[in-house]
């Protein structure tokens, strides 16, 4: 391991694991990444399977989001106003039919995610301090939104943190925050899928292959991946 070599790590907190039981969770992380990666074929076939499954019913109709949804409500949100980012991309895309063109790697996981159903998460690791646990807040963590307003989430309420007190992302599967979000100079990343529902642990294992099978196409990189579990939920890797 180089000097510049980091070595950090992923988990859910022991509460966490216990709260939700069902909890499916999958990790990729790789070095490599650039901005100009050619995604836009991967893009465009993941997209068709968002397309017919919504030609079949709305996303409120899928197993994968009525999982959130529920999750969401028994955290104490209204989950028809806080919604995980895999519905608020569904909805979006069945609303627009194109979603937003960010940055390769952004562009293509929401397209894997739109494919499944199933949130998936970016984080760049250049601005983590140490690792991400998702636990409880304790109400005192720093959060930047998009905006450039920095939030405080409320005690209790389920969060990305990392060693230093930053919250990456509020309400779980809701929202990320603009300071680990993926941005031109981004090189190493670590990627994060979450679900709830019956086949979750199906879905998620297929679902962190098609990320990790992606980014060796496009990047020419070989990813590392990983599925925690309530009785070995600490993953390490080195960024």
């Amino acid at each position: 391991m180089t000097s510049a070599t980091r070595l950090m790590h992923f988990r859910h907190s022991d509460a966490i694991w216990s709260e939700y039981p069902e909890l499916v969770a999958g990790t990729v992380t790789v070095t490599g990444i650039t901005p100009d990666g050619p995604a836009e074929p991967l893009i465009e076939k993941f997209t068709a399977v968002a397309e017919a499954r919504l030609a079949a019913g709305t996303e409120a109709e899928f197993p994968e989001i009525q999982a959130w949804r529920r999750t969401f409500s028994r955290m104490g949100l209204k989950p028809t106003q806080y919604r995980c980012a895999s519905e608020s991309l569904l909805r979006r895309f069945r609303k627009e039919r194109v979603l937003p063109r960010i940055h390769p790697l952004v562009d293509l996981c929401n397209a894997i995610s739109l494919a499944f159903a199933i949130p998936v998460a970016v984080f760049d690791t250049a601005m983590i301090s140490g690792g991400l646990e998702v636990r409880h807040a304790n109400g005192d963590e720093d959060y930047l939104a998009f905006s450039g307003e920095t939030e405080h989430p409320d005690a209790r309420e389920v969060i990305f943190a990392d060693a230093a007190g930053r919250a990456h992302a509020r309400r779980w599967t809701n929202r990320q925050s603009g300071h680990s979000s993926v941005r031109n100079t981004t090189a190493s990343v670590l990627i994060v899928t979450e679900a709830m529902h019956d086949s979750a642990s199906e879905d998620v294992p297929e679902l962190v292959a098609a990320i990790a099978d992606a980014l060796g196409d496009v990047w020419r990189v070989s990813p590392e991946t990983a599925i925690p579990t309530r009785s070995s939920p600490r993953v390490e890797f080195t960024c």
